[in-house]
């Protein structure tokens, strides 16, 4: 018969395995500091020779790494998503702006579907607080604030929607769109008209989402990625006028 003894686990075996599902489910976020080793032992009711074993098996494996001085963090375990090369190409060539922008239109419309089905009345809670404050920091007219919740605020739908792949993915494109990579977000914040198109798609949205409204929330984020597309064509158009005119500005000058 195909049976075996039953091993009792190692307590610090069990703590792995509660970081390790934590991370894995984007509870614990990249860079994130852990508590003090005293505090984090008390929190898992474990030794701290147990904690320290657990520690040293997550260094091991990536999960976790220290800092001198300042404590154990989570391991920037989406830094290699993509080369340093690749990087590079994407912020060089308009055609990975728009293949982002189609890849974010597939992957958030399902994700939206899904938040709307799976999301729990706790999700859908969070991405209504993250809008909220997306309307207070549009009344304050602070782009880089909005900017910045407007990222929270589809993350938080894609954590709704309870797929662990997708979720890292995601992430793991979202840092890049945070550092330029793709486009400046920032800028269409500070468009008047445009600050308040985005800040209704999002209502739209949200709207959906609270009333799970699956096709309705999918269909929303569709509607919302072609407006930022068209808006990326609208911008390129306007940079390539602009430099036209600033040559035809410098010939003129030179004429005087």
């Amino acid at each position: 018969m195909p049976f075996q003894k039953v091993q009792p686990e190692k307590l610090s075996s069990a703590v792995t395995r509660q970081i390790e599902t934590l991370v894995l489910r984007g509870i614990l976020r990249p860079g994130e500091r852990l508590p003090a080793e005293r505090e984090l032992s008390e929190r898992l009711g474990v030794s701290r020779p147990s904690l320290r074993e657990a520690v040293a098996e997550l260094q091991e494996k990536g999960l976790l790494t220290s800092r001198a001085g300042a404590g154990i963090y989570v391991a920037d375990v989406l830094g290699s998503a993509f080369s340093d090369a690749l990087i590079k190409l994407f912020a060089t060539h308009d055609e990975a702006v728009f293949d982002y922008v189609s890849f974010r239109r597939d992957m958030e419309g399902l994700a939206a579907y899904r938040a709307a089905r799976y999301g729990t009345d706790a999700d859908l809670a969070v991405i209504n607080t993250i809008f909220n404050k997306m309307k207070a920091a549009h009344g304050k007219r602070n782009s880089q604030d909005e900017s910045q919740l407007d990222a929270d605020f589809h993350l938080a739908i894609i954590e709704a929607s309870h797929n662990v792949v997708m979720l890292h993915m995601m992430r793991s494109m979202y840092q890049l769109l945070r550092e330029g990579v793709f486009y400046n977000r920032q800028i269409m914040f500070r468009q008047k008209h445009t600050r308040s198109s985005l800040l209704a798609q999002h209502d739209t949205i949200n709207t959906a989402l609270q009333n799970r409204d699956a096709d309705g929330a999918r269909a929303a984020i569709v509607a919302h990625m072609d407006y930022v597309e068209t808006s990326l064509v609208r911008s390129r158009k306007t940079e390539a006028n602009e430099a036209v005119a600033l040559q035809r500005l410098e010939y003129e000058r030179g004429r005087s």
